[in-house]
């Protein structure tokens, strides 16, 4: 008799655990949307780089549906994200003893506006912003790859966690 009352209180913890359980969102997601759209991030900034506006369109689709259980549509999103680059440049940060540049900064800065159509109250509009520090005896050039890469990286998680992860 002891044993099936242990068995039948163990039982009880378990469906208590995995109800409370299924509750959460592993994502970190809370949203009832099951649609997102990205529109094209024209760059506006006042130095124009070819393919850097795809590349951040790109980079942040994937990221979404990486990270989160939403599916990737061309219209009528639940959720919609839209925006533009506003900010790329390259600028000295550190100066040697010989008033030359030690290492240079490439910021990039986006303006993203956000929708949420099922529910209206979480729209964001947010300027967001990242560089890359590099050392002045390497070209823009030769490190602009790598270099939007991280920053890119970094904008795109932190208009995720803005707009989908409220951290």
């Amino acid at each position: 008799m002891i044993v099936k009352v242990k068995y039948a209180i163990i039982a009880i913890i378990g469906l208590l655990v995995l109800q409370g359980c299924g509750a959460y969102s592993f994502s970190g997601i809370n949203t009832t949307a099951t649609t997102f759209q990205v529109g094209f991030f024209q760059n506006q900034a006042s130095i124009i780089i070819p393919g850097i506006d795809q590349d951040f369109t790109n980079q942040l689709q994937d990221l979404i549906l990486n990270q989160t259980n939403l599916d990737l549509v061309t219209s009528n999103g639940d959720i919609v994200y839209e925006g533009e680059i506003v900010q790329y440049l390259v600028v000295p940060t550190n100066a040697t003893s010989a008033n030359t540049a030690a290492q240079n900064r490439m910021t990039i800065a986006v303006n993203v506006r956000f929708y949420d159509t099922k529910n209206p109250k979480e729209d964001l509009e947010q300027r967001f912003s990242f560089f890359f520090d590099f050392p002045a005896a390497q070209s823009e050039i030769s490190i602009r790859d790598q270099a939007v890469a991280v920053i890119y990286e970094r904008i795109t998680q932190d208009i995720l966690n803005a707009t989908l992860a409220k951290w």
